[in-house]
């Protein structure tokens, strides 16, 4: 097994702890090079960055993030409870249609929304039949929260919809014999151990939430900088990569902490033990 497992080691090493290493490196060289050959420890970048200007930039970046985490999750979940109570060949074609726009280019998905959200889009036409009109709808902070809930959405959906449709049958009848309504068996049974398909959401909508930066170019313009747009900034306009590889060191130690809070949550939630003592009682009760 050790020799199957070579590969994905050299895969890592490559492509991702040699990457974090230079993102180190880079975040705490004094020296405004890209020449590694020299190199002065200093804390400049990470100073800069504690300037009013881009801690209001992360503040931003966060509560986008969240906002748009939550409506993921208040969409996504009766999205998913409904589509796995489906006969099989319903569900499949309802998640399918959740799939296909996943197909196609992440940025063509974003362009889209500005003929829907323009002046003179879709939305200001339908509105203008009834008098209404025209609204201010695209570069705002709406619009960028709507294009992450939009291209987001799926990865809330799917892992929800994969618990829920595995989810063992037999302990919500078990939960109805002992005289559960169906309101009971949902937050007593289906919830919880829907909990897994949750979590995984939470962190595919999160994670990539908090980074983007695709979205907030074109549906926000340069009204709103998100944390991800600054980085594109330092990397690809000014060439400042030690500051640019500071600020996604902060990112990177904020979604660790995120995902550390969110396995903490499941931990303390004691959803295996409580799985476990329900399927006791059921095969008590058989």
């Amino acid at each position: 097994m050790k020799r199957f497992s070579v590969p994905y080691f050299l895969w890592s090493l490559v492509f991702i702890i040699f990457p974090l290493i230079l993102v180190l490196v880079y975040a705490f060289n004094g020296i405004k090079s890209m020449d590694l050959s020299q190199f002065e420890f200093s804390l400049v970048h990470l100073e800069r960055f504690m300037e009013p200007l881009y801690i209001k930039i992360l503040a931003r970046s966060v509560w986008l993030s969240l906002v748009s985490t939550i409506l993921c999750l208040l969409i996504g979940y009766p999205c998913a409870y409904f589509i796995s109570k489906m006969p099989a060949r319903k569900g499949g074609l309802m998640i399918l249609l959740f799939v296909i726009p996943m197909w196609m280019n992440f940025l063509l998905r974003t362009y889209a929304w500005t003929t829907i959200l323009g002046r003179r889009g879709f939305i200001n036409s339908m509105l203008a039949l009834i008098g209404l009109g025209p609204f201010e709808i695209m570069y705002t902070e709406g619009a960028i929260l709507l294009g992450m809930v939009y291209n987001f959405l799926p990865f809330m959906v799917l892992p929800i919809y994969s618990v829920l449709l595995k989810m063992d049958k037999s302990l919500i009848e078990a939960a109805k014999d002992l005289g559960a309504n169906d309101r009971q068996v949902f937050f007593k049974v289906t919830l919880p151990l829907s909990m897994p398909g949750i979590t995984s959401g939470l962190m595919l909508v999160f994670i990539p939430g908090l980074s983007t930066f695709v979205i907030s170019s074109i549906l926000g313009g340069n009204k709103y900088y998100l944390v991800g747009n600054l980085i594109e900034q330092q990397f690809r306009l000014t060439g400042n990569w030690g500051f640019g590889s500071a600020i996604a060191l902060v990112l990177m130690v904020i979604l660790f902490i995120f995902l550390a809070l969110f396995r903490l949550w499941e931990k303390k939630s004691g959803l295996p033990d409580r799985r476990m003592k329900r399927r006791k009682r059921y095969e008590k009760a058989h």
